[in-house]
């Protein structure tokens, strides 16, 4: 809600005198969040450097959070929330975050970053103006450019806008080391009379780090990053049980989300699910990354790099991407040979440290009268049902 209202006024504009000036000048404002940080960015034609990065200081430095506005952002968000939880793939993004991580950590929120009904309806115009005056400071800021301006140009005028911002200190954000649960776990979310069943299979894996990434990239594609992955052959090409499933890391500066999201045929969920982990066993240890698997994702992943900067946006991304995760300033100028330097086992190992079958979190949302008996069949323990909330329901069925 901060990231949003930061363009809704300013001492000196209104949120309705803010669009106007943008738009005159052809520029983009937004603002939004990823698990770790909060981005301002600013997209503006060169010549107009100047009088855009004006208004860029001044949302960034000195917003006022309207209460009118407040009051309208805060009725939205709970509407947002609201439709999340009537959507499979919504209500299980919610929900997975608490049970990977567990309630008290940072990255155990909704993954849409939206939070809970609740705490929402209890936010106040004051409590974003305070959560603004502990976090937005320029120690714990970085500032990204990309374009058409050398740092010689945009020094002073960086240092003109921003020199009257105070340091001072910051709370620490605690993204504690997460132990992984020692069997699997199964939980669903009734769906009565869904058409289809959606898979979601998770556990925590190490942080994005330089030491291993490329290898961790490497597994995690050959798994299920790509149409011709392995889950994706099996349950969509082999079984045509599913439309598509696919497996993905969630960057994140501390101990990270691996899952995998697999809708199917209702009949065939349990069936699925064997699949899936026969899958994470076979890439963990039973069935390890081939060479030829290896090179053939290393040339996709390598070849693709001639496409991947070709918008200021993206070359600007990759620099966030090393300020965010504390990547080498030249990684990314070392990927391709990194990447063509991987042998077989560095694959093999990274897929071991990543995929936990037997730490699993696996969460169904689909009909329970249809899928409930057969997920307890599978062996792997009690299945929780849970409302869509994430609190455990009676399961009388």
């Amino acid at each position: 809600l901060v990231a949003e209202m930061l363009d809704e006024g300013t001492r000196r504009r209104t949120a309705l005198e803010i669009g106007r000036e943008l738009e005159s000048l052809g520029a983009q404002l937004g603002a939004g969040c990823n698990m770790d940080a909060t981005v301002v960015s600013l997209n503006t034609l060169t010549r107009h450097l100047d009088q855009a990065l004006d208004i860029y200081a001044d949302v960034i430095l000195d917003p006022v959070f309207p209460e009118a506005d407040f009051l309208r952002l805060r009725k939205q968000r709970l509407a947002a929330i609201r439709r999340e939880k009537s959507e499979p793939n919504g209500v299980a993004m919610r929900i997975l975050p608490g049970l990977l991580y567990g309630k008290g950590h940072a990255y155990g929120n909704p993954f849409s970053g939206s939070g809970d009904e609740a705490s929402v309806s209890r936010l106040t115009r004051d409590d974003l103006a305070r959560f603004y005056g502990m976090w937005v400071k320029p120690n714990n800021a970085t500032l990204v450019v990309a374009g058409d301006a050398s740092l010689a140009e945009l020094t002073p005028k960086i240092e003109r806008l921003f020199s009257g911002w105070r340091p001072g200190p910051v709370p620490d954000k605690r993204v504690d080391r997460v132990a992984l649960p020692l069997r699997p776990s199964v939980y669903l979310i009734d769906r009565p009379s869904a058409p289809q069943a959606v898979i979601f299979a998770g556990s925590v894996a190490p942080p994005k780090t330089a030491a291993d990434e490329y290898a961790v990239e490497v597994a995690n594609t050959i798994l299920g990053g790509t149409f011709t992955s392995r889950v994706n052959m099996n349950l969509r090409e082999g079984k045509h049980w599913s439309y598509g499933a696919r497996t993905t890391l969630a960057d994140a500066r501390g101990p990270r989300a691996f899952f995998c999201v697999a809708p199917v045929q209702t009949d065939k969920a349990a069936d699925a699910m064997r699949e899936l982990d026969r899958e994470f066993r076979g890439l963990a240890g039973g069935a390890l990354p081939t060479e030829r698997e290896v090179k053939k994702t290393v040339t996709q992943l390598t070849l693709q790099l001639a496409g991947r900067w070709e918008t200021l946006g993206a070359v600007a991304g990759s620099l966030e991407q090393t300020v965010r995760f504390g990547l080498p300033d030249n990684y990314f100028h070392t990927y391709a040979d990194a990447m063509r330097a991987l042998a077989q086992p560095a694959v093999a190992q990274a897929a071991a440290r990543v995929v936990r079958p037997d730490s699993l979190v696996w969460l169904v949302v689909g009909d329970r009268t249809k899928i409930g008996g057969k997920l307890r069949q599978l062996g792997w323990g009690d299945v929780t049902v849970l409302d869509s909330d994430g609190n455990p329901v009676d399961d009388a069925r």
